[in-house]
């Protein structure tokens, strides 16, 4: 009776066993499927019954790479995330005896059909595209056998290295061209700038020449008639204009001896070279009196 009665307890706890929680086990009689056990403590027939496997319900994800040709012959590669949950365990063991190489399978028509009808450009701008026909083809085909798609993401368009390379001294050139133009325009503005600046600036400094000389003549003008009434009719004009230019002679020697850091100058100013001074102002005078003539 002992014997026997731990013979049954043995019995009992080889029966016993624990399914882990995210999983399902396949429970299956002489080789047959029976039934699916839940996550934890589970019975089986000893002897009679057997695990097959344990099949995990959590979201996987299979990694694939893709290579193909675009329209203007490029060969690019696709890398693609399949994220996939097993919703029929039975299907899904029984059925699917390679489920990466079976999903890739379903996975290569769909990118053959869109990317070598589009160029480069219109393959990275249509990503989204691309995902939606891969993701609509899985759930058609893996449906039957139960999985559930969950999400399919295109993670990068690589183009071959070479052809990025040339893309990208294609751009920096594009963009050096566009810096260039800015650099052009920008110097263009700063010479008309500095080309109006530099007209206005000799525009006013005639201005002011000309105010000065006016301001000037003017000055000579009411001297000599000041000096004129103050020694009457009998002194000439070109006797005043001696005086002036004798008293402005002597006022510039005074003004240089009086400024600090003035170069030193050699002047002449013997009487006979204040005539000859003399003269040649009286016959510019004289000149310019004929030219108004």
């Amino acid at each position: 009776m002992i014997v026997a009665l731990l013979f049954v307890i043995s019995l009992i706890f080889t029966g016993l066993f624990t399914v882990d929680t995210a999983e399902v086990a396949i429970v299956t009689r002489f080789g047959k499927f029976l039934r699916l056990a839940q996550p934890g403590l589970n019975f089986k027939v000893p002897f009679i019954d057997g695990i097959a496997d344990t099949v995990s319900t959590k979201v996987e994800q299979i990694d694939i790479k893709m290579e193909t040709k675009t329209k203007d012959n490029v060969f690019v590669s696709i890398p693609i995330s399949i994220q996939t949950r097993i919703n029929d365990a039975q299907k899904a063991f029984y059925e699917l005896s390679d489920p990466k190489q079976q999903i890739k399978a379903y996975v290569e028509p769909v990118i053959l059909n869109h990317v070598p009808g589009m160029d480069l450009d219109e393959v990275f701008r249509s990503t989204a595209t691309i995902v939606a026909a891969v993701k609509t083809e899985l759930e058609k085909d893996l449906g039957s056998y139960g999985y559930t798609i969950v999400n399919v993401l295109v993670t990068d368009i690589i183009p071959d290295a070479k052809v990025k390379s040339a893309m990208n001294d294609i751009n920096a050139a594009q963009r050096e061209q566009v810096a260039a133009q800015a650099r052009a325009e920008a110097n263009k503005i700063l010479l008309v700038k500095n080309a109006e600046g530099e007209a206005e600036a000799k525009e006013w400094q005639g201005k002011g020449i000309a105010n000065e000389r006016k301001a000037i003549a003017e000055g000579l003008k009411n001297s000599i008639e000041q000096v004129k009434d103050a020694l009457g009719d009998n002194v000439s004009s070109e006797d005043v204009l001696s005086i002036l230019m004798l008293t402005q002679y002597f006022d510039t020697l005074k003004a240089i001896g009086q400024t600090q850091g003035t170069n030193t100058l050699f002047l002449n100013h013997s009487p006979g070279s204040m005539t000859d001074l003399f003269q040649q102002i009286q016959s510019a005078v004289a000149t310019g009196k004929k030219a108004d003539a």
